[in-house]
């Protein structure tokens, strides 16, 4: 039964000091996709690239401290891509694709709009490249599982102020609209509101560091498993971790059957 997990570090050396990876060898996934490493090939330790009983696979972003993903296992997979073709994106560090038998795993970090007008236009155009790519996912004939930080929230259920950001990067019309046409017409999965279809409070994966945000669950869910329907129907649980902070993310864990 694999168990993959998914956790955005807003910075591996920041996470490792928090406990990351004694909590990932306690956890043991058999996959784990990591999103917003901040580092470059020269920053990783040994143990970054390989904890105990893992390998890695990265795509570093050519801007120094910015973006970056991985994906870990406990084998080493048959094929890797890094980056889905793109090379706008590409060049940002947000795509590692990792083929295991009949499985797919990818590590995925979508951009972020919030901080200005040109980064949300960006994000508009790579929802606009990525869409293709989902579509050749899907159609490979492959059971894949894209874990990762995919910026927007999807529901009213999913953010706790949903009324007052409307109008704001990560829960725009046209971007819960894009995400509705990935599971709608696509017929990709959202595994987490597979098994939890009402869940509100306790689904959150991302809080900002301004306020009391945290202390008051004042949450977005943004980090997702999105799935082939094959895989997504044998998912037996999904859980966020929030015992311990290892970043402004908080791991979601899915064991799918085998």
């Amino acid at each position: 039964m694999p168990k993959i997990v998914s956790a955005n570090l807003n910075g591996i050396r920041s996470a490792a000091k928090k406990g990351f990876f004694e909590w990932l060898q306690k956890e043991a996934p058999d996959f784990v996709c990591v999103q917003e490493l901040k580092a470059q090939a020269a920053d990783m330790t040994d143990e970054f690239l390989a904890p105990a009983g893992y390998v890695g696979h990265f795509h570093y972003a050519q801007k120094k401290g910015y973006s970056g993903v991985g994906v870990y296992s406990r084998r080493q997979p048959d094929s890797v891509r890094i980056g889905f073709g793109n090379t706008e994106f590409d060049d940002e560090g947000r795509y590692v694709e990792c083929d295991y038998g009949d499985l797919t795993v990818i590590s995925l970090y979508a951009p972020s709009g919030s901080s200005s007008e040109e980064r949300q236009e960006a994000k508009f155009r790579f929802m606009e490249a990525f869409l293709p790519h989902l579509m050749d996912l899907e159609k490979s004939g492959r059971e894949v599982v894209i874990c990762g930080d995919w910026n927007i929230a999807h529901k009213e259920i999913d953010l706790k102020n949903w009324k007052s950001n409307q109008k704001n990067s990560g829960f725009l019309p046209e971007e819960r609209a894009w995400m509705t046409r990935i599971f709608d017409q696509l017929g990709l999965v959202d595994v987490y509101r597979r098994l939890h279809p009402e869940t509100t409070g306790d689904a959150y994966t991302w809080w900002s560091n301004r306020g009391q945000a945290w202390a008051n669950n004042v949450g977005w869910r943004i980090d997702y498993h999105v799935s082939t329907p094959g895989i997504a129907a044998k998912a037996v649980s999904a859980a966020i971790y929030k015992e311990q902070r290892f970043s402004d993310h908080a791991p979601l864990t899915v064991v799918y059957g085998d």
